[in-house]
């Protein structure tokens, strides 16, 4: 839809929605509305086209925009290849047309922190000290954030400029809002299992649109090995069981 608006012609061959579709014309930028409450890959799609386009772009948030961070790091590579985006408190984007990205020369990409997020937690549960090269202090990544939460729930965490250390604690249960990090909070849900006490993770509607629906898929398999799980619209909580059992998990394709 946003893509109609800013001048393409899409045309979907069979199945409203659905590929196969043919897309014609070119876009041309103008004033786009996007629904930011699905995810922020849209919207990270547009920004990054948005400076190639003839004309000024302007993106109007509708709804909440989810997984801010990720439109961060968007915005901050944008900038490092030569092109600047001015937005409204994250409610309006405006991006001038006609512009070109330039290389900065070398161009350091970071190691993913989402991907991180399972060796923190290993240490955090079973114990000994775990370093993570590659992302620290100085990270535009917002699942960084992960290790905060860890630290929360009573893990050790120490931070350099291009790592992350976590070692074990004694593991409480926490009731936080998640939706900056909707991919690491995935590995709190099962760390989760050897805190104590339940642990709630809220606003994370997002977990439902994602190649499968995140949530129930979680909820699911954490009842395999025991725990007692809530599953509402937009939240998860689960409470530990004593004893874990041993189940096979499905892993949805």
């Amino acid at each position: 839809d946003a893509l109609r608006q800013g001048g393409a012609q899409i045309d979907y061959l069979e199945q409203e929605h659905y590929p196969p579709l043919r897309i014609r014309g070119g876009f041309r930028g103008g004033k786009l509305t996007v629904d930011g409450s699905v995810s922020s890959q849209f919207l990270t799609a547009l920004l990054m086209t948005a400076p190639l386009a003839e004309q000024d772009t302007e993106i109007q948030i509708q709804g909440e925009l989810v997984s801010k961070p990720y439109i961060d790091i968007t915005l901050h590579l944008m900038k490092a290849f030569g092109v600047d985006v001015v937005h409204e408190n994250y409610q309006i984007f405006h991006i001038k047309g006609g512009q070109t990205y330039r290389s900065p020369g070398i161009y350091l990409v970071e190691g993913d922190a989402s991907s991180a997020s399972y060796f923190l937690a290993a240490a955090a549960i079973k114990g000994g000290t775990v370093r993570v090269t590659g992302i620290g202090k100085k990270s535009v990544q917002g699942d960084t954030k992960f290790a905060d939460v860890l630290e929360k729930m009573g893990a050790k965490i120490s931070w350099g400029d291009d790592y992350i250390e976590c070692s074990r604690g004694e593991l409480q249960g926490i009731d936080m809002d998640m939706n900056h990090i909707p991919d690491a909070a995935m590995t709190i849900a099962t760390t989760a299992l050897f805190a104590d006490g339940p642990t709630v993770i809220r606003n994370i509607y997002n977990w439902r649109v994602k190649e499968t629906d995140r949530l129930s898929a979680m909820a699911t398999e954490l009842r395999k090995v025991g725990a007692e799980v809530e599953e509402g619209q937009d939240y998860i909580r689960v409470v530990p069981p004593a004893q874990l059992i041993a189940a096979e998990i499905g892993t949805y394709n």
